[in-house]
């Protein structure tokens, strides 16, 4: 309900700001502030949320609604009510008599800009009204960028553990913090996936939603369920029960995909190994995609596995080959040249290993290449988000992964280290 990168009305057919409170008290304390802010005291109305949602069901939005949830019992649930009849950009702020610090953290997950606990105050209010009307105002730097192709970028990870998640956090940090692009981070474990960990915050409820209720997805939706970094990186993720299996034809991840490329700059894919199986079509509209492996015998079984796929079922796609946690001392299972000979091309970038800097990423809740911008390992994320933009810009074609069959790959990678130890 208010993501300051999401397409709006002509402000002109909208009132500026419209309050529903549930008692006389509230409303006092709100029209002097409303006055100050140069609203119009009658757009301090009685009723509450549902009285907002009965009236925003037939008549536009304001651009600052504020709602009292006094009489809500069920405030998390309900506020969905209110979701289905908000129009994009429209910045809420909530007001109730619960002092529950996860009520309020439950409440800005869902899309709520502010949580105000009565008593009102004047100096609560006005700090809060001029937050919203500043996230309102907030340049729509989509707007001015309209002109740039939208990138889609799945990463995935070749072997298990080999730290995929970690680069497709700080991807789609620096695609938002390098190139000012909004950027939406989707992580497709449902179950198991760690980007919104990554970043410190809580998933939210909106991956599963989705799935559930494919029906659901839209505009609204995307900007109701995605979860802000900052104002410009957005995150749908999710932690669903491990003993509640989701089932699903992949029509939503589709959805999800279609409504993010409308509203965003930049998608980033954090993409299981395992769903290119079940829901090849997700790669379909990909520009790019990071393959994350480490250098081992097995990562290079399955890096010509998946070289070989992304030829055939994404050839518009530019697949991009990380080698990640590389050691410099110690004797690797294997050399990087036997690797690149066994796969048939080179690696485009090596990421160094660095547990301190991943230790401390972890410890502050930021991705890695905003933690350890000035280390190895940061610089190679930089050099590697510069490529991605800078491919989407020119229409790089994706490089061959040669022709080969898998068994004589690896047929000759056998043949290349016949000393290996078991």
């Amino acid at each position: 309900m208010n993501a300051p990168w999401s397409p709006t009305r002509s402000a002109s057919l909208r009132d500026p700001f419209v309050a529903y409170v549930c008692d006389d008290g509230a409303a006092d304390a709100i029209r002097p502030i409303a006055v100050e802010m140069g609203w119009s005291p009658e757009k301090v109305l009685r009723g509450g949320l549902r009285a907002a949602v009965q009236n925003l069901a037939v008549s536009a939005s304001p651009n600052i609604l504020l709602v009292d949830l006094s009489e809500t019992r069920d405030p998390l649930n309900e506020i969905n009510a209110l979701a289905e009849v908000c129009e994009p950009g429209t910045v809420v702020i909530a007001m109730g008599m619960t002092n529950d610090v996860r009520l309020y953290r439950d409440l800005v997950v869902s899309g709520i800009q502010d949580y105000l606990l009565k008593p009102l105050h004047a100096d609560q209010l006005r700090d809060s009204f001029a937050s919203a009307q500043a996230v309102f105002n907030a340049p729509k730097h989509v707007e001015a960028a309209a002109d740039r192709p939208h990138l889609m970028t799945a990463v995935i990870g070749a072997r298990g553990g080999v730290g995929a998640s970690t680069v497709a956090a700080s991807l789609a940090w620096l695609f938002g913090d390098k190139d000012a692009r909004s950027t939406a981070l989707l992580d497709l474990d449902v179950h198991f996936g760690t980007d919104a960990l990554a970043l410190d915050l809580e998933p939210g409820r909106g991956l599963t939603d989705a799935i559930e209720n494919p029906s659901r997805i839209d505009g609204l939706f995307i900007e109701r369920a995605l979860v802000r970094v900052n104002e410009r990186l957005a995150v749908l993720s999710a932690e669903a029960p491990i003993n509640q299996p989701l089932m699903t034809d992949g029509s939503a991840f589709f959805q999800l995909q279609e409504e993010i490329r409308a509203a965003f700059e930049c998608t980033v894919i954090d993409l299981p190994r395992h769903m290119l199986v079940q829901h090849p079509m997700l790669v379909q509209d990909l520009n790019a995609v990071v393959l994350v492996t480490e250098i081992t015998l097995a990562a290079a079984r399955d890096c010509i596995r998946f070289l070989s796929w992304f030829k055939s079922h994404a050839p518009q796609a530019s697949v991009i080959v990380v080698a990640n946690k590389v050691a410099s001392s110690g004797v690797p299972e294997l050399s990087r040249k036997d690797f690149e000979a066994s796969i048939e091309r080179k690696i485009d970038f090596v990421l160094p290993l660095d547990q301190k800097l991943a230790a401390q990423a972890a410890k502050l809740g930021k991705p890695v290449a905003e933690a350890g911008k000035n280390a190895k390992v940061g610089q190679a994320l930089h050099a590697l988000a510069g490529r991605l933009i800078a491919a989407s810009s020119d229409g790089e074609d994706a490089p061959e992964t040669g022709g080969t069959s898998l068994l004589s790959k690896l047929g000759s990678l056998k043949v290349k280290l016949p000393k290996k130890k078991a």
